[in-house]
């Protein structure tokens, strides 16, 4: 495909995606339908999707509209991008602009030029305890792409050293002592032999540093209640030398996890109902993923008001369940992937006030100028006496 006609299909999928229709889904259908389509074409479709959807009210602003035609047309002035090398009518390429395409558009302000919903925008004005603009800035962006080094099986020197001979450049990251960032052949790394023999595993640099955060030591009975993929699992499996159990709402969210434990060489027991007394119990809950918006842009725009309400009341519940499953002097951990106060700091004050028998030992987030996703971390302990 030409890179006129890679613009072209992004922008027939930028109109699925405006229907209604889920980002991965609509990029799943339109390869399905275009088997002419190489790798390196799906790839730079994809991203062209992501880069719009990362920019979805800027790009409109700038397009002079809300269509994906005008959406690519916003995205090619913002990366000061010919459009005219673009929109040439020829072959599969988008039809050439009219004066009124030309003449369209304008200069984004406020919540247009952060990229974010109006209510959005509010709350991250009045609620987000760091500079709204620097933050919508940061999710504008890609993330950048992590690997943890499976300690059980290698440390980060020689697993850096077999990603580059096969052509994955890496470099360590201060945040985690296990983390590698990616600055070249990330797309090489899921057909690596390091990462098929479970050297290395995909994980962001500040989930990995959740799970250092934690109290963790040999001997623990340790309980994984939101296991979800299981990356927090895994990292936790290599930090105690040993099993820890697993637990999810919906136990599909769970179904790569037997591979990917069997891949790094541990043990990871899934359960269906989990009962007392743990040492220590994680609860990585469901949220909005405010923190993550870079890797998965499309939830900036899906949230609502109405949703995230929900989410905290399901936040609340679930730790309040969890705290019967803490044995008299162990720890429950509590986390997420938000940016939103009320989904961090907010839900450990109100916990706290539910159940004055406990006490909170450590309360962090890690942002995004850090260089990983946004993730909140607290601990809480129950007060003895």
């Amino acid at each position: 495909m030409t890179p006129a006609a890679r613009w072209a299909a992004a922008a027939q999928i930028i109109d699925q995606i405006t229907a209604g229709e889920a980002a991965e889904k609509a990029l799943t259908n339109w390869a399905r339908r275009s088997r002419f389509a190489g790798s390196k074409d799906r790839a730079a479709i994809r991203d062209h999707v992501f880069d719009i959807l990362r920019c979805w009210r800027s790009t409109a602003a700038v397009g002079g509209g809300t269509t994906g035609r005008a959406r690519v047309l916003g995205r090619l002035r913002q990366t000061d991008s010919d459009p005219e090398a673009v929109f040439t009518g020829e072959g599969y390429a988008l039809a050439p602009l009219a004066e009124t395409e030309k003449l369209a558009g304008t200069t984004p302000e406020e919540a247009e030029y952060c990229d974010l919903p109006d209510w959005l925008f509010e709350l991250f004005n009045n609620d987000l305890r760091v500079n709204t603009n620097a933050v919508a800035e940061a999710l504008r962006h890609r993330a950048a792409v992590f690997l943890r080094t499976n300690s059980l099986k290698t440390d980060r020197d020689a697993a850096q050293v077999a990603l580059a001979a096969e052509g994955v450049d890496t470099v360590p990251h201060g945040l985690s002592p296990t983390a590698l960032e990616v600055r070249d052949g990330a797309r090489r790394v899921a057909q690596s032999e390091a990462f098929k023999t479970g050297l290395v595993e995909l994980q962001d640099v500040a989930s990995q540093a959740v799970v250092d955060a934690l109290p963790l030591t040999s001997g623990m009975r340790v309980l994984d209640y939101c296991a979800g993929g299981g990356g927090k699992t895994l990292a936790m499996v290599a930090r105690l030398g040993g099993p820890v159990a697993a637990h999810d709402a919906e136990p599909r969210r769970m179904s790569d996890l037997p591979a990917r434990a069997e891949r790094a060489g541990v043990l990871i027991n899934l359960i269906d109902h989990p009962g007392p007394e743990y040492d220590l119990v994680l609860c990585d809950v469901p949220c909005s993923g405010s923190g993550s918006w870079r890797r998965a842009p499309e939830g900036k725009w899906r949230l609502t008001p109405e949703r995230l309400e929900a989410l905290t009341q399901v936040q609340g519940d679930i730790l309040d369940k969890v705290a019967d499953l803490v044995g008299p002097e162990g720890t429950l951990a509590y986390a997420t992937c938000s940016l939103l106060s009320c989904e961090n700091e907010d839900q450990i004050d109100a916990f706290l006030v539910r159940n004055p028998g406990w006490a909170c030992a450590l309360q962090h987030r890690f942002g995004l100028e850090q260089g990983g996703d946004g993730f909140f971390v607290a601990t809480l302990t129950r007060i003895s006496g």
